[in-house]
């Protein structure tokens, strides 16, 4: 019997965390059950996704810069990188705003609902967090983000998971071995080029446990709705989200198909595991041993592309998030400070959406903390920012669950379209997790 394809195996795994989730929520005992008993399988599964993060972007950026032979390709691919994630992010800000306006979801909202809402998710953990993370943000000077580049201990960074940082110092590393004699270089050379086929093995191997863990992932964030009609209130709002983030999926399906000249829908079956890790951890960081994988192996895109558009995407390109800020930041102003919608604050919001994506953590519920930003980039009352907050909290969770599904796919989508336009879009060549298997028996 043909073994069955590692996308619907995530598939059958979502589904049945799904309906798993909400019949759990109908037994007494169910969440707890679930909290304890399965939660902890999804968490053991991004834990090992992010073990093997760090290690992954060091080797492969590393291995890929001195692979160049050339520092000027650097700067050209590097370049090139930057220009279109700016582009794909200012498409996406704009067809959110675009959506917002025409729809208006939040014109028109009963002072009930918005007082219900208020009163449940105003104070909440959640809410209050968001708001002391992006006051600390704010509070760190204009010019914090590009100190926050430069580390001054790589252990640290490495321990801290601080992707920017240790970009950085990949690439430090990689330009600094091309200004050495090759002999000396290529020992370092090699270790890294073996360290990246250590780690691609292990996502191989970690992704054996990803119909399970999806499970796990989905059954417990269904259990924490437990407020429908909320939910049901929201439900216009969240459309909105959700049809801003199909049409930049079709955006990317159109790059994919007119410009590397690839089948959209053989791009979505190859990127399709990702995309559900993507979709069930709601963490770009967590899924990038997988994008990396499916990239470099199923769609054919070259280590030293791969290696460095990839980790950089990551981190800085949340086209998704973008997307998702424009939409939110307008709804909550239609509901709460209509007076504030006015054209020169939506060009502000444009500006400040595009460079709070560069800031955005590969992080969970990260694009929050950015909206609060985004906010009070156009003097929104500080003193509404809590129950615009509230406004939205509900759906986030499901709504960061895809627009991290689009970030991965715009990750994924670029690194394409670097790697066509520098020669470096080659057939591509899966491994299995076995394929060495016979060595050690």
């Amino acid at each position: 019997m043909k073994k069955l394809a590692l996308h619907w195996k995530i598939l059958i795994g979502m589904v049945l965390g799904i309906v798993f989730g909400f019949v759990m929520n109908t037994i007494e005992g169910g969440k707890g059950f679930v909290t304890d008993w399965i939660k902890p399988f999804g968490t053991i599964f991004i834990n090992l996704l992010k073990l093997i993060a760090v290690p992954l972007i060091l080797a492969s950026l590393i291995k890929g810069i001195s692979d160049l032979k050339d520092i000027s390709k650097i700067k050209k691919m590097g370049l090139r990188t930057m220009v279109i994630y700016m582009i794909t992010t200012l498409v996406a800000i704009v067809i959110g705003l675009g959506i917002v306006n025409v729809v208006k979801p939040g014109a028109g909202m009963s002072a009930d609902t918005i007082e219900k809402i208020k009163s449940k998710y105003e104070t909440s953990s959640g809410v209050v967090d968001k708001l002391a993370k992006a006051s600390a943000r704010n509070d760190a000077g204009p010019l914090q983000a590009l100190v926050d580049i430069f580390p001054s201990n790589i252990f640290t960074s490495l321990g801290n998971a601080s992707m920017l940082q240790i970009i950085f110092f990949a690439l430090f590393v990689g330009i600094s071995l091309l200004l050495i004699p090759e002999k000396k270089a290529k020992p370092l050379m090699d270790f890294f080029d073996s360290l990246n086929e250590v780690v691609m093995k292990m996502v191989d191997l970690i992704m054996l446990f990803a119909p399970y863990a999806v499970f796990a992932l989905l059954a417990n964030v269904i259990i924490a709705f437990d407020d429908t009609e909320i939910l049901l209130k929201l439900l216009v709002y969240a459309l909105c989200v959700v049809v801003g983030l199909i049409l930049m999926i079709g955006f990317y399906l159109v790059l994919v198909s007119v410009y590397t000249k690839k089948s959209p829908f053989w791009f979505l079956k190859q990127m399709s595991p990702a995309q559900l890790l993507a979709f069930s951890t709601s963490s770009s960081a967590a899924t990038l041993p997988v994008t990396m994988e499916r990239v470099e192996e199923h769609i054919g895109v070259d280590k030293e592309v791969s290696g460095f558009v990839l980790p950089v995407g990551a981190t800085i390109n949340m086209d998704g998030t973008s997307l998702y800020q424009a939409i939110a930041a307008v709804f909550i102003m239609q509901v709460v400070w209509p007076e504030g919608l006015t054209f020169s604050n939506q060009l502000i919001i444009v500006a400040t959406a595009l460079l709070a994506s560069i800031g955005s953590a590969a992080v969970p519920s990260a694009g929050m903390v950015m909206l609060v930003i985004v906010l009070e980039s156009i003097g929104f009352p500080a003193e509404l920012l809590p129950i615009g907050l509230a406004l939205i909290f509900a759906v986030d969770r499901p709504l960061d669950m895809m627009r991290t599904t689009v970030n991965v796919t715009g990750d994924a989508t670029v690194s394409m379209i670097v790697a066509k336009s520098l020669g470096k879009l080659h057939d591509p060549k899966p491994k299995e997790w076995d394929d060495n298997y016979e060595n050690v028996k």
